[in-house]
């Protein structure tokens, strides 16, 4: 029984920031920054993935290294691990984002028999999710969580990227707790309006609805009531990529520990502003410095 169970595609990013002409390649992918968040607050975290052989095994080392079960990592023969190009503006807030390979989709063959969890998390990137495979992660675990930034993904011939609001909306049915960007669930309701985005969630039965906004914070909706948290400050921010996939592995990992809501945001908080600190999953999270900056947070009050 594993606490988090996460499941998407690892990737190999290029991250462009400002004023440097070479990009930083480094491991990517939501399931990266939201295991290692939540293995450095104490969970049992395992990830489900599918990479090609051009992958490093030094990654996987490296995770291993941090005790995260990789136990169901699958290489595929002849098949390319998931790519991105990552560009950001002068002033960080703003990013192209463009795929370069895809990886081979996640069935729900490729999720174990025997494989239980308190939460699944489905962290897709590039479709590599079907309603199959949340069907079957639904029937392993306690709670079913989704982040469906993936799943909403357009790429046209260029690879770049653009939303829309395709998506099976049958997995949403299944879900317990939702997290996305506000861009995101904008695309996937279809509608210009974020609390009309967040009912519009709501309404396919999902209790929890997490919207994150970068440096404005986040929204946590529970059964429509909403309250605003905060963005804890970093030390200096130095590349955003993560940040909001790190505030998911900080949230559960106190959710599961019986905490309340705007706590478990605010941990989640604490958790992104660590990962903008370092390039890519560099950083080091230190679980009494994540509990001080949640701390001051949540004693400022969330509103």
């Amino acid at each position: 029984m594993f606490d988090i169970s996460i499941i998407g595609h690892f990737s190999i990013d290029s991250i462009i920031l400002p004023e440097r002409r070479k990009p930083y390649t480094i491991l990517g992918g939501s399931v990266v920054y939201a295991s290692l968040a939540a293995k450095s607050l104490g969970a049992k975290v395992s990830v489900i993935s599918k990479v090609g052989e051009d992958f490093p095994k030094a990654y996987l080392w490296c995770l291993d290294q941090e005790g995260i079960d990789l136990s169901r990592v699958t290489i595929c023969s002849g098949a390319k691990t998931t790519r991105f190009e990552l560009k950001y503006a002068g002033n960080l807030t703003e990013r192209t984002l463009k795929l370069i390979s895809m990886g081979a989709p996640i069935n729900e063959e490729d999720l174990p028999k025997s494989l239980r969890a308190r939460v699944i998390y489905l962290a897709p990137i590039t479709h590599e999710i079907s309603y199959g495979t949340a069907e079957k992660a639904r029937e392993c675990a306690e709670v079913l969580s989704l982040d469906p930034q993936g799943l909403i993904r357009c790429f046209d011939e260029n690879g770049t990227v653009t939303y829309n609001s395709s998506m099976d909306t049958r997995i949403l049915e299944l879900v317990d707790i939702y997290k996305s960007s506000l861009e995101e669930i904008l695309a996937l309701a279809g509608v210009s309006e974020l609390k009309s985005a967040i009912r519009a969630v709501h309404n396919f039965g999902v209790k929890t609805v997490i919207v994150t906004l970068g440096a404005k914070g986040s929204m946590l909706s529970i059964e429509e009531a909403i309250y605003e948290i905060p963005a804890c400050k970093s030390e200096k921010v130095v590349d955003p990529t993560g940040a909001g996939d790190a505030f998911m592995g900080g949230f559960l990992a106190e959710y599961l520990q019986g905490k309340d809501m705007l706590w478990c945001a605010c941990v989640g908080s604490a958790a992104a502003s660590k990962t903008v600190e370092a390039i890519g999953p560099t950083f080091s999270y230190d679980k009494t410095e994540i509990y001080q900056r949640a701390r001051t947070l949540y004693e400022e009050g969330s509103k």
